[in-house]
């Protein structure tokens, strides 16, 4: 008998078969396929959730595509790591006309495999082995929504992603269990147009979209 993780795992495999394009779950899996390759010489995702790959990771970053416009098509990841939700994302998007997501990983091993990826998933992916000041205000215009997957406290977020969101971009960021006290934290310095959805992957955590965000004056 399978442990209740891989039960859970297959399920969720199977569902996100259902829902996606045949050449979309390819991709997907491609994803998964190398994950699982080059998890082994560099820790792009906790160990753990390996074995729960398509629910702690694909199902859960393609959840993020159901909260932007249909037609959205520039993309831009912060931190992206691993590849949660971006390369998901660009698998998602790379049957849109014009699909252009953008991954930032200053990380050299991990913006090379995330390269890797992109070029064998045949993604339409751009990776900038930067920091993310460093490039920000180079990739803000235009736009249209900007993601980060456990990468900071959101007072910190919103202070990554502000070049974006002053720009006009929709802020899309899973958050966990401790949602409700980051926006609370985080509206001390912040003024912000923002709402919390429940996540379809994890019923503690939630998907934070964020509309505007203002710095609140001292």
């Amino acid at each position: 008998m399978k442990p209740t993780g891989a039960v859970a795992d297959d399920a969720a495999r199977a569902a996100v078969e259902a829902a996606v394009s045949r050449e979309t779950f390819r991709r997907l899996g491609l994803i998964v396929e190398l994950l699982r390759k080059w998890q082994k010489t560099i820790n792009l995702v906790a160990p753990a959730t390996l074995s729960e790959v398509w629910s702690r990771h694909i199902a859960d970053s393609l959840q993020l595509i159901n909260h932007v416009a249909a037609d959205s098509t520039r993309w831009v990841d912060l931190g992206s790591g691993g590849g949660f939700p971006g390369l998901v994302v660009a698998a998602a998007l790379s049957e849109r006309p014009g699909a252009d997501v953008h991954l930032v990983e200053s990380d050299t091993r991990k913006s090379a495999f995330l390269r890797e990826v992109a070029r064998v998933a045949e993604l339409p992916v751009t990776v900038h082995a930067h920091r993310i000041e460093q490039v920000a205000q180079m990739l803000a215009p235009g736009t249209e929504v900007v993601s980060a997957r456990a990468l900071a406290p959101l007072p910190k977020l919103l202070e990554l992603a502000e070049p974006f969101l002053t720009a006009g971009a929709l802020g899309v960021f899973p958050k966990g269990r401790d949602a409700e006290r980051e926006l609370t934290e985080a509206r001390k310095g912040w003024t912000l147009d923002c709402d919390l959805r429940a996540s379809v992957s994890d019923r503690e955590a939630r998907v934070l979209l964020v509309r505007s965000a203002r710095r609140n004056s001292k």
